[in-house]
């Protein structure tokens, strides 16, 4: 059975007493445009065939190389293909955007010999489009159409054509581009993710290519955010409590917690300025000239170097500390992640999660 997507239907107004005037009538319009819109996803992946896969192939046998994907098409779909090669940038296939008109104008020479192009038409006839493979084809390793057309020029003329197939434009008119559009976008993202899968993409490869922003920070290591060298506090667990704290403060920024280690140096345990205070508070001065060892937090809760900032959060929010040892290898403590340092790294998320 061959599924069969309508546009939703332009409402007459004819009046303020029309339902389409109301709220709810034009809620009820803006859910029939998304559902349509899905409806047309939902016919593409239906669609989808062995012409996807090669070009899956083909890029990845450019993006490996010294090549990389060239994204170029007019109108509404050159704003699809600038967020398509950003998105391959950003999931590790090397990516730029031609402006179609520019090209026949000097910017061919971006292209390498190594690289595929990925041409972006739903008609497969614009005069942009058609007048740019004649001069293309020769500087690129291959041509990889992404059409609605599979009769077009474009199609006939590609190494590979992607074709979606013919689909109901939603808007009330039939003529703005949105089910055609929404349909390029997800194909590059298909491509996109696909070809990132394929190459065992990982969090720490994001992490390098998104240094900045939100998602930089959170894909922080924790080698990035944890205070180290001079600034950490660090005794033998067989010291007293008062020879411990009786030692001249660090350079940089004060920790409120000491690091204790064994006779192999590795972390046996954690005592803070709050354990401090209690003892004090329980009247217990004589524990002061005791080995730190009895009063301490045994085995305390610890980030492994390598790990990422935002799992070491995770942590400290659900066990509601504020202070934890980063360890080597072999439990040895290199580093300490204080949660005043990372509510200042993590100031901006919270804003902007509030204003949203």
């Amino acid at each position: 059975m061959t599924l069969q997507v309508h546009r939703p239907e332009p409402r007459v107004v004819a009046g303020s007493g029309d339902p389409a005037t109301t709220p709810d009538g034009r809620l009820d319009y803006a859910r029939r445009v998304l559902r349509a819109e899905a409806a047309g996803l939902e016919l593409v992946a239906r669609r989808l065939d062995d012409a996807f896969l090669r070009a899956v192939d083909l890029l990845l046998r450019v993006t490996d190389g010294a090549g990389r994907v060239a994204v170029t098409g007019t109108g509404k779909s050159a704003d699809v293909g600038l967020k398509i090669a950003g998105t391959l940038n950003s999931t590790g296939a090397r990516a730029y955007f031609l402006d179609a008109v520019k090209a026949l104008h000097g910017d061919l020479g971006m292209v390498h010999p190594d690289d595929a192009v990925l041409v972006l038409s739903h008609s497969g006839e614009s005069e942009e489009i058609l007048r740019l493979l004649g001069p293309l084809r020769p500087l690129a390793r291959a041509l990889i159409a992404l059409t609605g057309n599979a009769d077009g020029t474009l199609a006939r003329k590609a190494d590979v054509a992607i074709v979606y197939g013919p689909l109901d434009e939603v808007c009330p008119l039939g003529l703005a581009p949105s089910a055609s559009t929404t349909a390029m976008i997800a194909l590059g993202d298909a491509l996109a993710f696909v070809l990132s899968r394929e190459r065992q993409f990982t969090h720490d490869d994001f992490a390098r290519f998104h240094p900045a922003g939100s998602l930089g920070r959170k894909l922080l290591k924790v080698e990035a955010a944890m205070r180290q060298g001079g600034e950490l506090r660090l005794a033998p667990a067989t010291d007293t409590v008062r020879a411990v704290f009786a030692r001249g403060r660090g350079k940089g920024r004060r920790t409120g917690a000491v690091m204790l280690t064994g006779a192999d140096g590795r972390l046996c345990g954690l005592f803070t300025d709050s354990d401090l205070a209690r003892l004090i508070e329980a009247r217990r001065d004589d524990a002061l000239d005791r080995p730190i060892a009895e009063v301490m937090t045994r085995d305390p809760l610890t980030a492994a170097v390598g790990s990422r900032v935002l799992d070491a959060v995770d942590v400290l929010r659900r066990h509601k500390i504020s202070e934890l040892p980063v360890v080597d290898a072999d439990g040895r403590p290199v580093g300490l992640l204080d949660v005043t340092d990372l509510i200042g790294a993590f100031a901006g998320d919270d804003a902007a999660d509030r204003a949203a």
